[in-house]
């Protein structure tokens, strides 16, 4: 898919403002479906210390979104926890695409690291 036009560069920012973010790639052990939702499903992630919820707002995005299972993607982890459908979600999956009106990928490490590991 192509796009139509190329979204322009957002402003500037301090490099302090993005030291904050902490962005780290997860082992998405399990995917189940969120009840009375008909676009979250519910994410437990490996994240090496600990394991956390993610929801992700993939059900229209994939045939199947269990067929992640298994893979490694990268995730905002310092978000405050946000409650969706009655579930907090503790991290936010970090995706290529969404915002772009495509349909997203996973942004993934090109071969396997350790959960845990930052990106930056």
């Amino acid at each position: 898919m192509t796009l139509n036009a190329i979204a322009p560069t957002k402003p500037l920012i301090p490099y302090d403002l993005l030291e904050r973010v902490d962005i780290r790639v997860g082992t998405i052990e399990t995917v189940e479906e969120v009840a009375g939702s008909d676009k979250l499903v519910r994410m437990i992630v490996d994240f090496g210390d600990s394991k956390r919820t993610a929801l992700v707002g993939m059900k229209k995005e994939r045939s199947n979104p269990k067929e992640v299972e298994g893979m490694q993607a990268l995730f905002v982890v310092n978000l405050e926890p946000r409650k969706m459908m009655g579930l907090v979600s503790e991290a936010m999956l970090f995706d290529i695409g969404f915002a772009d009106g495509i349909t997203p990928v996973l942004a993934i490490p090109e071969k396997p690291v350790p959960p845990g590991i930052r990106a930056g």
